[in-house]
């Protein structure tokens, strides 16, 4: 060992991002145990490499005892005083070794094992990163593929999986290929860090949505709820807290400017802004929407709504593949059940008047409609036909 060792341990750790007592330290294990395996089984070895110098010493460790159970690693007390008189019992001494004893295998063995340190401490390195990054989007480089259809992307530090159930359907990863990514989860696991990463889950659409519109970014429009079938379809409920400004409109933007904007990033996947109400029949009926529905019944303490809609509206309500009615039910969190009727044909009209108490308007007498219609025509008032036909009476 000498200057140049640690010049080349400096540039090591420089280029690994490790850190250099770190690595010195994994050095120093590597050839106690190497030196333990092939030079001197069974003793037990300290090795120490000054960090300035690169000069090593190789020490055997023995304990003195009265009585000797284990002469590679003990020595008597008798023999410990007569090279230091200040020794006693369960003291450790130390007795340096020629360190030319190292033979071929023993440095091969320690190559070995340096090269598994270093692994080793790069994947701490890209754990400590990563561990607390979870519920984050971070940009990432498409690395590589294979053939269970696994996606991995270079975050910088550490590489990532994306499996194919966390990509957007349809969308083609080429190497190279810049995208942005939900870093899921991050557990440590015997071949190294573990992080999973998503292009379908709905905080990436959220995440999106604070980039592009101002009113979200700073809490003027709050995000209660995401419901997304990745590549397809999003239902996003919104609220203001300023009377004064339209959450729905302020999401979508001038002409859709705003919106198109977090689409393009998603495969053009599309987003229905919806209104979000504390009251939740108001909130279901909102998450229905085109779909226009009737009464609806909710049982708060199981979760279940039950809604009346026309035979003309099911269709809608439930949605292509019941994609509408799914989206909304994950997007209010209720259990959703749609009953069809014959009943209602106005239904803003019937719930209205369901609301008020009262029967909502049928049809006006024909007796009464054309008398209001001649009223309308007639050439002299009402009063005056009266008193000409009295006084020809008369």
């Amino acid at each position: 060992m000498n200057k140049d060792f640690i010049d080349a341990l400096n540039h090591l750790a420089a280029d690994k991002n490790l850190d250099k007592m770190q690595l010195l330290a994994s050095f120093e294990e590597a050839l106690e145990q190497a030196y333990e395996r092939n030079v001197e089984p069974g003793k037990d070895i300290d090795v120490v490499i000054d960090p300035n110098s690169g000069e090593m010493e190789v020490l055997v460790i023995r304990r003195v005892v009265e009585e000797i159970e284990d002469p590679d690693k003990e020595i008597l007390l008798s023999e410990a005083l007569e090279l230091d008189d200040t020794v006693e019992v369960g003291m450790e001494m130390e007795f340096p070794v020629d360190p030319e004893k190292f033979t071929r295998i023993a440095v091969q063995t320690t190559k070995q094992v340096i090269t598994q340190k270093i692994r080793e401490a790069e994947r701490q390195l890209v754990f400590d990163e990563y561990r607390d990054r979870s519920g984050e989007v971070i940009t990432g480089i498409v690395t590589r593929t294979d053939n269970k259809r696994n996606v991995f992307v270079d975050l910088g530090k550490g590489e990532a999986i994306m499996p194919h159930k966390e990509q957007i359907p349809g969308e083609r990863y080429m190497v190279g290929m810049r995208i942005k990514v939900y870093v899921m989860n991050v557990e440590q696991s015997n071949r190294g860090p573990s992080i999973l990463v998503s292009r379908a889950a709905p905080e990436l659409l959220e995440y999106l949505m604070r980039q592009e519109i101002p009113e979200v970014t700073d809490g003027t429009v709050e995000i209660k709820s995401v419901a997304r079938e990745a590549g397809q379809r999003s239902k996003v409920a919104v609220t203001s807290s300023n009377p004064n400004v339209d959450p729905i409109g302020a999401c979508i933007g001038h002409r859709g400017s705003r919106i198109q904007a977090v689409t393009g990033e998603l495969q053009r996947e599309r987003v229905d802004i919806i209104m979000w109400d504390a009251n939740p029949r108001e909130f279901i009926r909102n998450a229905l929407s085109p779909a226009k529905v009737g009464a609806i019944e909710v049982n708060t303490d199981s979760g279940d709504a039950t809604i009346t809609v026309s035979h003309d509206q099911l269709s809608l309500a439930i949605g292509k593949g019941g994609q509408n009615v799914r989206l909304a039910a994950k997007l209010t969190g209720y259990k959703i059940d749609l009953n069809a009727t014959d009943v209602i044909s106005d239904l803003d009209a019937a719930l209205q008047a369901a609301a008020l108490d009262t029967e909502p308007a049928t049809s006006t007498s024909s007796e009464s409609k054309r008398a209001a219609f001649d009223a309308l025509f007639r050439d002299t008032p009402q009063g005056e036909s009266e008193e000409t036909e009295e006084s020809e009476s008369a």
